[in-house]
């Protein structure tokens, strides 16, 4: 398909209750709000969510959106604890949760995007992490060393959502910030995968805009793309723009507060569309 371009209403429209799905992004750097903010006003429930965590998690979790996350962290970086997520864990509203370091939790992305059940490794032996994630197994090396090994387990993704700085009508996408954020893996790993970028430009265009080693994200993993001007907000998506920092605190400090939430989440996050987001935020700038 030689334009795979959609909105964020037709994506969510192809996902259903009870998926798993993997979020792009990390931390607060580089997230696909606009799709996290059409998944909030969506009736999809009982998600699954994989994910780097920033604020997709702390909102869809919230939400009351969510029966399991899969993390490596949940932070707004420049708030350490993402404070939404930690009301809902230490609230116990969270049914299930799978909780990683950061390097397992990239080993289940790459066993999920290189199609193997598990990828071995050393780490979390003698640790909490097998005694936090019960299901968690252990493999015998089946060469002479005999060593145990912990099999962190692939992450099965029913569907992906990344957002990029750059995207053609194909799906091929471009970052032009300091990481990718494993986002490559995420496209690779998800059965299907939904990109949302910053402008949706021609393809001859690309390397006007980065070079070569920024094309990370090729059309055969991608099977819809969003053009989402601002999409990141609030989260950061350099260099197009930094994190607002302002807006963050203003979430941040709703976690506090159950009625200033439910504004917040009226006023914000259940607008109608990103448009209209986008169109609330240029209010606010010129105020």
């Amino acid at each position: 398909m030689s334009d795979k371009r959609m909105t964020e209403d037709e994506v969510v429209a192809e996902l259903e209750s009870g998926m798993t799905i993997g979020i792009g992004g990390w931390g607060s750097r580089r997230k696909p709000m606009s799709l996290v903010r059409a998944l909030l006003r969506s009736d999809l429930t009982d998600l699954h969510v994989v994910s780097y965590g920033g604020p997709d998690v702390g909102i869809l979790t919230a939400a009351g959106k969510c029966r399991k996350v899969t993390y490596g962290f949940v932070s707004l970086d420049s708030i350490p604890l993402e404070p939404h997520f930690r009301s809902v864990r230490q609230g116990g509203l969270l049914p299930e949760f799978m909780e990683l370091d950061e390097g397992a939790f990239y080993l289940g992305l790459m066993a999920a995007a290189h199609r193997v059940p598990f990828y071995p490794t050393r780490a979390g032996l003698g640790s909490s992490m097998l005694a936090n994630n019960p299901e968690l197994r252990t493999v015998v090396s089946p060469y002479d060393d005999g060593e145990e090994l912990v099999a962190i387990p692939a992450f099965e993704m029913d569907a992906v959502l990344i957002h990029m700085n750059r995207a053609d009508q194909k799906g091929n996408g471009q970052f032009l910030g300091p990481d990718i954020y494993f986002d490559d893996l995420f496209a690779m790993a998800g059965e299907k995968t939904y990109l949302s970028a910053e402008r949706i430009i021609p393809t001859d265009d690309f390397l006007k805009e980065g070079p070569v080693h920024t094309l990370r994200v090729p059309r055969t993993h991608v099977d819809g793309v969003v053009e989402a001007p601002m999409g990141a907000h609030f989260t950061e998506c350099p260099p197009d723009y930094g994190r607002d920092e302002a807006f963050q605190k203003e979430y941040a400090a709703t976690a506090k507060d159950p009625e200033h939430w439910a504004r917040f989440r009226a006023d914000w996050l259940e607008l109608e569309s990103h448009e209209a987001y986008r169109a609330k935020l240029d209010e606010k700038s010129a105020s």
